[in-house]
């Protein structure tokens, strides 16, 4: 559902990774003796698996083409199982921000995302999916939610990406004594947030000030400037 792709010409399923443990992980679970290639410009591991019943049965069962990204539906998976195949999706098309507690997912297939989010929000994850281009992005974030999340996805799990892995924070803390930032963000918590921040700035002149006073990243604020043109126009205007 994620780093694969099937030869429209052979019987070639190709997972890719940047990391090749989990590659031969996945290699010993299937029987398969081939080793991993690598692509030259990418640097980027490939481990290659021909079998027409595996191509055919992802296609007729799974509704995995060749161009998956834009069209694919989650699938059926068992409960026992949805932890696992979440930590696949995400170690394929995931990312946890090591700067904040943010984990994001990307994908080309709306129905897809829709669903992962129904799952989230059944988990208390407060999870909101957006529109990047022609994409969809869907972001959980809160330094508990974030624990909660690795909790979940991580149990009983042997194949993962160390990498993505070790960039969890907060794994030895107990989560019980976690708590999430208060901020929210619905539209009209995030316009509220920019008032409050233009007011700030009018008062003190300090972009770090009204930062901190609105409990956000100097980041956030230039992401601001950067998406929002009333925004922009109005701090040039107090600027002056």
């Amino acid at each position: 559902m994620a780093d694969c792709c099937i030869s429209g010409a052979t019987q070639t399923v190709t997972i890719s990774q940047k990391e090749p443990g989990i590659l031969e992980k996945i290699k010993v679970e299937l029987g398969s003796n081939y080793p991993l290639q690598r692509n030259k410009k990418t640097g980027v591991y490939l481990l290659n698996l021909n079998s027409k019943i595996l191509k055919e049965d992802l296609i007729n069962i799974h509704g995995i083409t060749q161009n998956k990204s834009l069209t694919v539906d989650f699938p059926f998976v068992p409960d026992e199982y949805l932890n696992h195949f979440v930590r696949g999706y995400f170690d394929g098309d995931g990312n946890i921000y090591t700067r904040g507690y943010l984990v994001s997912f990307v994908g080309g297939s709306l129905s897809f995302m829709k669903d992962l989010q129904e799952i989230f929000d059944a988990k208390g994850f407060e999870p909101r999916v957006i529109t990047k281009g022609s994409f969809y992005r869907l972001y959980i974030s809160g330094r508990k939610t974030i624990r909660e999340f690795f909790d979940w996805i991580y149990k009983e799990a042997d194949i993962y990406s160390e990498r993505k892995y070790d960039n969890f924070p907060d794994k030895n803390e107990n989560v019980n004594n976690l708590t999430n930032s208060k901020l929210k963000y619905t539209k009209e918590a995030v316009r509220n947030r920019k008032l409050s921040f233009i007011k700030e700035y009018d008062s003190s002149k300090s972009i770090n000030k009204a930062c901190e006073a609105v409990g956000i990243r100097k980041s956030t604020y230039q992401n601001w400037l950067k998406t929002d043109n009333e925004f922009s126009k109005l701090i040039e205007q107090l600027a002056d």
